[in-house]
């Protein structure tokens, strides 16, 4: 019978099968070599199995305290031979604390904070305008340069060929082997420069000046359009929540922030957080 909970993961079963019964004294569930296990740590497993649809019925309860039984005696021999005294132990132990905490906060604080229905519809109408009611087909050339993106539309004004061009000099990994082809994509889906730039594109055109973003120079041909749909508030909803969610410890971690003081182990103000 297998158990999926967290904390019994971490447990080592010795295949110890024999019926157990609670100690009963102290709060505690069994001893091992005169030390109780806590009768709140059964507790605990017993409950997170039950949240998750296990049956808690005298076997099951049998394999709890054995996994418990075979966890203690694994850790009472790691005590013994000083594995709790080496330094990577000790910070790993105190990282795995600190993480299971701020995890705990986190989930605590979500559900003292839910997104309200309010704010996940209209996440979904901003989304919508990005998203816009256009799809669009098209192939780039990515260049370095300014200068080396106005060699290209020179070679494409005297007839070059512009999958063949791509293939040649495009430094898009991604699309230079297909031609500079990147398929059918919305708005939304592109860096603003670029979007733009297509969007003003006739079909089958190409721009008649190079295109500037953060990865570089950009040559644009629109091989197509269509009209599209947006997906259904139901079908994204549960995506717009996280991001909201997500928005929502971002700016409460930016607020802890600029409360606290806080310097570096040289003395100094510790860099901004990213945005």
């Amino acid at each position: 019978m297998k158990l999926t909970t967290s904390a019994l993961i971490a447990t080592v079963a010795f295949g110890f099968m024999q019926p157990l019964y609670a100690a009963g004294t102290n709060g505690s569930i069994a001893t091992v070599n005169g030390k109780p296990i806590k009768q709140s740590l059964y507790d605990f497993i017993a409950k997170d199995a039950t949240a998750r649809g296990q049956t808690i019925d005298d076997n099951v309860k049998n394999v709890i305290i054995n996994k418990l039984i075979g966890s203690e005696l694994v850790y009472q021999e790691a005590q013994r031979t000083g594995l709790d005294k080496q330094p990577d132990y000790i910070a790993k132990e105190e990282l795995t604390r600190r993480e299971l905490l701020v995890n705990t906060f986190i989930q605590d604080y979500i559900k003292k904070h839910p997104v309200s229905e309010a704010d996940t519809k209209l996440a979904y109408e901003k989304y919508k305008q990005e998203l816009g009611d256009k799809e669009y087909n098209a192939r780039h050339i990515l260049v370095p340069t300014e200068a080396e993106a106005k060699d290209v539309i020179a070679q494409l004004g005297k007839g070059g060929d512009f999958a063949k061009l791509a293939k040649e000099k495009s430094k898009d990994p991604g699309s230079q082997e297909k031609g500079g082809d990147l398929g059918w994509f919305a708005p939304a889906g592109m860096v603003k420069p670029f979007s733009d730039a297509v969007a003003k594109l006739q079909k089958g055109k190409y721009t008649a000046a190079p295109v500037q973003t953060q990865f570089g120079w950009h040559v644009i041909k629109l091989e197509d359009t269509r009209t599209t749909q947006p997906p259904a508030y139901d079908d994204v909803k549960d995506g717009l929540q996280k991001q909201l969610q997500q928005r929502n410890l971002e700016k409460l971690l930016s607020e802890l922030r600029s409360k606290a003081k806080i310097e570096t182990s040289s003395g100094t103000p510790a860099p901004a957080a990213a945005k």
